[in-house]
């Protein structure tokens, strides 16, 4: 039964790694974690700040609760008024508006 199983030898010599694998690898792994997950987040940050502070007055936006409305007014605290139909008005932070909506949307639903 001896020929089913090879003979296991010791490797008499040290195998060459190079010196600089390391460091390498390590630069490839930060450049791949910077272009796929640090850029993509930097830019849909810098993009949601551009947003909150085009909003203006008689736009109409979907905040992040999913409520539709159109801002009533912007104070400079940080708050939006949302008027959700004529007799209902709320008031959110700013950071909660998810996106504006295209002008007569309100009048589509």
């Amino acid at each position: 039964m001896d020929f089913l199983i090879s003979n296991a030898y010791a490797d008499t010599g040290a195998a060459e790694t190079n010196p600089y694998f390391f460091p390498i690898m390590l630069v490839v792994f930060g450049l791949f974690f910077y272009f796929m997950i640090l850029r993509p987040q930097q830019k849909r940050a810098k993009s949601h700040r551009e947003l909150m502070s085009s909003i203006a007055k008689g736009d109409e936006v979907l905040t992040n609760g999913g409520l539709i409305g159109r801002v009533a007014k912007v104070s400079e605290s940080g708050y939006v008024s949302l008027e959700l139909n004529d007799t209902t008005e709320v008031v959110i932070k700013r950071d909660f508006i998810a996106a504006v909506l295209p002008k007569g949307t309100m009048k589509s639903l």
